[in-house]
């Protein structure tokens, strides 16, 4: 049996993005940050770890704000987990042809780019070290015909290293959503990646607690399985707003599985895209009034 590849076929990442009209700015170090273009507002959505839904809420948060009428992007940076297109079931390749790269589209229209579309095998990983990973986010963002978009997410690396460094220091990201889970674990680390965009001064615009509760099916009762809720007093310390609690709901497990969570819908979701806009627009009001 051959061993894994280092390079998955498809399109190859390279120093810097390829030219075209969707190139927004070239960077020459890694500190350089690029243009927006026709982005208005580009948000990252983070947890400093994995397993919590980090990228099952971005998708529902793309989701929901593409109902409501708004062009969205989704930035897949996870690039050794990727899971956003299993969760929309879209499949690879992406196309170049000479005018950079075509993203893939969800069936409400949503832009996605992921690494997961550079291998052949869903289940093939992807192996690649720090700063082949960082060029590769790079060229999703500055390679990429967005075109124009109210809102572009991006789907965060878990953790605290060079990746998401770099991320932050080359992509002009506008705030940052924080997902967790009720544990306390979930929280202490959470905290690690909101001191991180706090420290480099990325905005950071609320929080998300995921599998905050279940519903009984039989008797409507709300269970707590992982413990009370953390995610008011985490609030709190960081004086940033509760974006939404999201239950356990064996309908949307289903809908990731089947690759149509774009067709989940629920109160929970609906709250936490109302809360979501609101964020942006205080942050957004914020900078122009500091400005």
């Amino acid at each position: 049996m051959a061993g894994p590849s280092t390079s998955p076929p498809g399109p190859q990442p390279t120093s810097q993005p390829p030219g075209g009209p969707a190139t927004r700015g070239r960077p020459g170090g890694v500190l350089q940050k690029m243009g927006k273009g026709q982005i208005a507002h580009v948000v990252a959505v983070g947890s400093g770890k994995g397993g919590v839904g980090k990228s099952a809420t971005t998708a529902l948060l793309a989701a929901e704000l593409r109902r409501r009428g708004l062009s969205v992007g989704l930035l897949d940076a996870d690039v050794t987990g990727p899971s956003v297109p299993k969760l929309f079931g879209l499949a690879g390749p992406l196309l170049d042809k000479g005018e950079g790269i075509e993203p893939k589209s969800t069936p409400s229209g949503i832009p996605v780019v992921s690494s997961q579309f550079l291998v052949e095998d869903e289940q093939a990983p992807v192996i690649w070290r720090g700063p082949l990973v960082t060029r590769l986010i790079m060229q999703f963002f500055g390679g990429v015909n967005w075109n124009k978009l109210d809102y572009l997410l991006i789907d965060m690396p878990p953790g605290t290293s060079d990746v998401p460094l770099t991320v932050f220091q080359t992509i002009p990201i506008d705030g940052m959503v924080f997902v967790f889970t009720p544990q306390e674990l979930a929280g202490m680390i959470v905290k690690k990646a909101m001191n991180m965009a706090r420290d480099l001064h990325v905005p950071l615009l609320g929080a998300v607690e995921n599998m905050s509760f279940l519903n009984c099916p039989h008797c409507g009762e709300r269970i707590l399985p992982f413990g009370e809720s953390g995610v008011d007093a985490i609030a709190r310390e960081y004086g940033v707003p509760v974006l939404g609690k999201l239950p356990l709901d064996p309908a949307l497990s289903a809908a990731a599985d089947h690759g149509t969570i774009g067709d989940y819908q629920s109160d929970a979701v609906r709250a936490l895209g109302e809360a979501f806009l609101a964020a942006v627009a205080a942050q957004t009001s914020s900078a122009v009034t500091t400005l």
